[in-house]
């Protein structure tokens, strides 16, 4: 007989459909088999900007305590959601392999980052996104927005809401020439038609963490037995070391999910690279700097500490409000 373990989840549709696929790898081999979660978060419900409403990590916090609770065995989030401390009682047990890293305009009238219009209005509910977009073009309308995808979408001049599953941020429609979302979000919901230009790290390095998931659960549940087993095959190894690269400079700035921060790691002919950007949230200065490191779990952690110490005396923390 398969063992039955529980997967929490937050409500949207881009959650569900994670958390959906990361519990059908793990019950692929048929000995598990699964039932879904959700709980309701506060990012959810509470309307205003996520940086002050403490920063995405609002989205896991409801999520940590119905596993500490033992209302669900295991949890899936958006490792970019998660904030750096890793709390007691609570372990990453696998990081399946990443996904599209870059961030995806959707614009009006299949329109470029180049080829909007000056004065144009783009929404984002990113500080990070928003000051990369201001660096590129100075000239645009950057205005923060909160919702669901479909939510966000649906504010696109032209563009029909293609999931609406609730949530804040509902209230307007078509009344913004562009959007900036993730492309993972977007491929993972199917949507990826929406896209009209993929934003190479080059112009906006995604947030650290982009593009991958992180499934959570207690020490004892990752120790032993099936689910274990399962959760220690889905755990890509080069995602691990990039994203403990990345979160382990954004931890030694001191910076939550909400800064102006971006970076990112790649495995590069056998060596670790990371590469990170500041701004300020003008998008007027940015310090963008870069790093090699060794391909291994202490290496990827140290290279975190190493090129945030490089940003730091560069002025990032100046430069970002950091601290």
């Amino acid at each position: 007989m398969s063992t039955a373990f529980r997967v929490g989840t937050r409500g949207s549709a881009l959650a569900v459909t994670q958390t959906t696929t990361v519990a059908e790898a793990l019950a692929a081999s048929g000995s598990l088999r699964y039932s879904i979660v959700r709980v309701k978060t506060e990012g959810d419900v509470t309307s205003g900007p996520l940086s002050q409403l403490g920063g995405t990590g609002v989205f896991a916090a409801a999520l940590r305590h119905a596993l500490l609770r033992g209302e669900c065995d295991v949890a899936v989030h958006s490792l970019k959601d998660l904030p750096t401390a890793q709390p007691e009682g609570l372990v990453i047990a696998a990081t399946p392999a990443r996904a599209d890293v870059r961030d995806a305009l959707c614009a009006r009238d299949g329109l470029t980052l180049d080829g909007l219009p000056r004065g144009a209005t783009v929404g984002t509910g990113s500080p990070r996104r928003a000051a990369q977009l201001r660096a590129a073009r100075p000239d645009l309308n950057v205005v923060d927005i909160r919702g669901n995808v479909g939510t966000r979408l649906g504010r696109v001049a032209g563009k029909d809401r293609p999931v609406d599953d609730g949530g804040v941020g509902r209230g307007r429609t078509g009344d913004l020439d562009a959007v900036v979302l993730a492309a993972a979000g977007l491929r993972r919901l199917g949507l990826a038609g929406h896209v009209t230009e993929y934003l190479d790290p080059s112009v906006m390095l995604p947030a650290p963490g982009q593009g991958s998931l992180a499934v959570e659960c207690r020490p004892e549940t990752a120790a032993s037995g099936d689910l274990a087993a399962e959760l220690a095959r889905l755990d890509d190894a080069p995602t691990r070391l990039a994203v403990t690269a990345e979160r382990s400079l954004l931890a030694r700035l001191e910076a939550g999910c909400s800064a102006p921060i971006g970076a990112l790691a790649r495995l590069v002919d056998g060596a670790l690279t990371l590469e990170a950007a500041v701004c300020s949230p003008d998008g007027t200065r940015t310090l963008r700097l870069a790093r090699i490191g060794e391909p291994t779990a202490a290496g990827a952690a140290a290279l975190g500490r190493e090129l945030a110490e490089d940003l730091l005396a560069g002025g990032a923390a100046e430069l970002a409000g950091l601290g």
